[in-house]
């Protein structure tokens, strides 16, 4: 299985902040936003990655991660012109998957949570059909809302709806296996004029092969589209690193623990960044 970050698209949100940075490279807390689903990824065990933006934001994401080579993975980069749907994603990253299976994850959505590990690997495992997972909320209405039965096989997906089906959203994190370019191909554009990742789901609802993930009580799920949620979850990260001492999405800290990168090679990232705070924490993952 291959990652794509779909980095781009809804930078808007942030207008006119967007204007003067791209949206994921601006920092959430001590890092720039791009860690968060790349550490995601990482936590799967995927290490190969493309990472898709628009024509003004990627020679950004190239100068700040390279080839990946440093961290004992590989990227690649294409660029999004327009942002013409979240399902185009499989079509731009066609020559890239190669017949692979595939996990879509937006470049603002931010996890942590006990236990997210072992859920990623699970869904990162699937053979046949797709997974997405749901995250309870008080009003689902502003969300796609995902219905299921007690064996986790989803019944329904609706975009927004006045009377949910339940009180699960679909965050912008999904598992297809090797299926999903040529479903992608055979999707029409919507009333917007885009490929609506929804439209590629209810495919594989359609084959009875689409599975839920539920997020547990307690579990955080941080959409950083916007100004508000930017500064929350730039709160929250500083709150959870500052009590427990444990940095969220330090990707390389997750390279050398799936053992993609040695000893030497950490420590030589923990001394070039010795002046920071971020090289302080990863020179004495060394000695523990």
């Amino acid at each position: 299985m291959k990652g794509i970050i779909l980095a781009g698209g809804s930078a808007t949100r942030l207008y006119p902040l967007s204007k003067a940075i791209s949206k994921q490279i601006m920092p959430v807390y001590d890092k720039p936003m791009i860690y968060y689903p790349l550490s995601t990824l990482m936590l799967a065990g995927l290490n190969e990655v493309l990472i898709i933006s628009t024509p003004r934001d990627l020679p950004v994401f190239k100068e700040l991660l390279g080839t990946g080579e440093n961290l004992g993975m590989k990227f690649e980069y294409i660029v999004q012109n327009k942002p013409n749907g979240l399902a185009e994603a499989f079509l731009l990253g066609a020559d890239f998957l190669k017949g692979d299976s595939a996990c879509l994850i937006l470049g603002d959505n931010l996890f942590y949570g006990q236990g997210f590990s072992s859920m990623l690997k699970r869904a990162a495992a699937i053979e046949k059909g797709a997974c997405v997972f749901g995250y309870y909320v008080k009003d689902p209405r502003e969300y796609g809302v995902v219905e299921f039965d007690t064996n986790g096989n989803v019944l329904s997906l609706e975009e927004k709806p006045r009377k949910p089906k339940s009180n699960y959203a679909i965050p912008g994190l999904y598992f297809y296996d090797n299926t999903v370019v040529d479903k992608a191909k055979n999707l029409a554009p919507s009333h917007r004029g885009e490929l609506e990742i929804t439209d590629l789901n209810r495919l594989y609802l359609q084959e009875k092969s689409l599975k839920v993930e539920l997020f547990g009580r307690g579990f955080a799920w941080l959409d950083t589209g916007n100004c508000d949620s930017l500064l929350e979850a730039s709160n929250f990260v500083e709150t959870i690193q500052k009590r427990q001492g444990f940095y969220i999405s330090c990707i390389e800290e997750i390279a050398w623990r799936n053992k993609w990168i040695t000893d030497q090679q950490l420590k030589k990232i923990g001394n070039d960044l010795q002046k920071t705070a971020y090289g302080k924490y990863i020179q004495e993952l060394i000695v523990q």
